[in-house]
């Protein structure tokens, strides 16, 4: 087929890339001119494993290009994806602006018969904004044609984007026509051969359950970061706990691991958006303003951790973090807990000494001036290079490099010994008997309640502007 998507972001370029692995033409389009450039030259904008050597060799192929003239990509389209960002809005609902956009563009110069996918998460109701923006556009050109329209919701992990998209759990399609339903059947049909996991529903339905399917996922996490908070009160292990209850056939084991929070562009987003979604609805969602609630208050637990134990003025203290992105094999900084816990411990007067295996050229660009040209941040080429001299280490990224080290080079660079664990990767036992102070996340070291009236200053983060959970 001849495929056009529209935005060539992180779904746009992973869509594009798998489509045309499986022998389709596929054009991606979009309005930046020198991204398009990069991506001519085989430079993605963003780390995803696996993506850049596919996108590369289909580029040598022929079956994968790049342009940012949606009129000539479109001339002979069958199929065209919207798969375009979503940023969130003040009030926390989703900015549809940029699919709005695409759709005008596609209305301008799509051919008949053509299928229009939404891939991008948008509020309940986008689809069909779309198709009344087609029809303007087709009564404008003179043209009596319906649209064929359907919601197509991405369900991609970022750091196995790629395998998800070829080997997907399922394929939602959400549409209200034979033709869209059998051409969508087409399209993905060499991605669910060996099991029919394609599930067609309404176009509402399909619409809401990408919503649906990442707020249940933020809420476990939330709620195991819950239960940790009790097991250190109680002096309880949430490892143990967690085995126990996900042993459980009807709970499983799946995102139900403590942390210092979850990040990420899909998550804290597209909870806060079926906040907003069910409020303009008159539908008060309790569950779903706890489970925000939460992830904010975890996501300061490594800073409580070390204001116990230092104070909350931390000038002459050095602390190294370990990881950036919001979570492994990405270089995705957006909502990261590690971008909170440095701007807590930059705010309170520390400086911090920060490793990550493949976001600091992003770090470098994308986090406050102010952090850096103060020098209170600086990058370490090395994880051991971080520790030099550091009263603490924060593990906030669980990365692999990070999961076996060599602690007795940690201990001999570190001026302090206390770990704080915000992914849980260490044994409390083994590190205590090794000589550290360690600290993870509801592992039964419980510990003093911060004041509630004490608190932390003015995060650095906000100060600067920077979106926090």
């Amino acid at each position: 087929m001849n495929i056009v998507v529209m935005g060539c972001g992180y779904v746009g370029l992973v869509t594009g890339a798998c489509l045309a692995e499986m022998g389709n033409l596929v054009t991606c389009v979009d309005s930046d001119a020198r991204k398009v450039a990069q991506l001519r030259l085989g430079i993605l904008p963003f780390f995803e494993p696996g993506l850049e050597s596919l996108a590369q060799r289909n580029s040598q192929q022929r079956r994968l290009s790049f342009t940012s003239d949606p009129r000539a990509a479109l001339a002979d389209a069958e199929v065209v994806f919207i798969a375009v960002g979503t940023p969130p809005l003040a009030h926390g609902g989703a900015d549809t602006r940029h699919v709005m956009a695409s759709a005008v563009e596609i209305g301008q110069h799509m051919p008949p018969g053509c299928v229009v996918v939404n891939k991008s998460t948008a509020p309940v109701g986008t689809v069909q904004r779309i198709r009344d923006v087609l029809d303007r556009a087709a009564a404008q050109r003179g043209l009596t044609y319906s649209h064929d329209v359907v919601a197509n919701p991405e369900f991609l992990r970022e750091g196995t984007a790629v395998h998800d998209f070829m080997n997907p759990d399922r394929v939602i399609i959400g549409s209200d026509g034979e033709r869209a339903e059998r051409v969508m059947r087409g399209l993905y049909a060499p991605f669910v051969r060996n099991h029919e996991r394609l599930i067609v529903m309404g176009v509402r339905d399909a619409e809401l359950t990408k919503y649906a399917a990442n707020a249940m996922l933020a809420t476990r996490i939330s709620f195991m970061n819950e239960m940790a908070k009790l097991c250190d009160a109680l002096g309880a292990d949430i490892e143990n706990v967690r085995r126990g209850i996900g042993s459980d056939t009807r709970i499983g084991y799946s995102y139900l691991y403590a942390g210092c929070g979850y990040g990420g562009s899909c998550f804290p987003k597209d909870v806060r958006a079926l906040i907003d979604m069910a409020r303009q609805a008159k539908v008060e969602p309790n569950i779903l303003a706890a489970v925000t609630r939460t992830n904010e208050a975890q996501k300061q637990w490594a800073s409580e951790v070390i204001a116990e134990r230092y104070g909350h003025r931390l000038q002459g203290r050095r602390f190294a973090v370990w990881g950036l992105s919001f979570k492994p094999n990405t270089d995705d900084l957006r909502e990261a807990p590690a971008i909170a816990i440095i701007g807590d411990l930059l705010a309170a007067g520390a400086r911090v000494l920060a490793y990550d295996p493949v976001a600091m050229p992003r770090a470098r660009e994308e986090l406050p001036a102010a952090w850096l040209v103060s020098g209170a941040l600086q990058f370490a080429d090395d994880p051991y290079l971080a520790l030099d001299g550091v009263d603490a280490l924060v593990l906030a990224t669980e990365w692999k490099p990070f999961r076996s080290p060599d602690f007795d080079a940690m201990k001999a660079r570190m001026r302090g010994r206390l770990i704080v664990d915000g992914r849980n990767q260490y044994e409390p036992q083994q590190m205590r008997a090794l000589g550290f102070e360690y600290c993870g996340v509801g592992r039964g070291a419980a510990l003093a309640q911060v004041p509630e009236t004490t608190a932390w200053p003015v995060r650095c983060a906000e100060k600067a502007g920077v979106a926090t959970v």
